[in-house]
C-alpha cells in the first residue's frame, strides 16, 4: 500500500470520528447552540470526508456529494438561526 493510501485512510478515519462526535453532540446538546454547531461540524467533515473518499476510491462523483453535504449544510444552518430570530 503506497503511503498516499495510508494517509488518504488515516484522514477519513479521524474525520469520520468527527463525524460522530458531531453526531453525539447533535443528539445530546443540551443548547440550541450546541446543536447547529454540530450540524456546522457535520457539514464540513463530511464534505471533507467525501472528498478524501473521492481521492482514495478515484470516483470523481464523490466530489459532487462533496458539494451537496455542503450545500445542505449551509441551508440547515440558515433556516436555523431565521427560526431562532423570530
Amino acid at each position: 500500500m503506497a503511503a498516499v493510501q495510508i494517509a488518504l485512510t488515516a484522514a477519513a478515519a479521524v474525520l469520520l470520528v468527527c463525524i460522530l462526535a458531531g453526531l453525539w453532540r447533535a443528539v445530546r446538546g443540551p443548547t440550541p447552540e450546541d446543536r447547529l454547531t454540530a450540524f456546522v461540524l457535520l457539514g464540513t467533515s463530511g464534505a471533507a470526508l467525501f472528498i478524501v473518499l473521492a481521492s482514495a476510491l478515484d470516483v470523481p462523483a464523490l466530489r459532487d456529494v462533496a458539494i451537496t453535504v455542503v450545500a445542505l449544510a449551509t441551508v440547515v444552518v440558515i433556516v436555523y438561526t431565521r427560526r431562532s430570530v423570530r
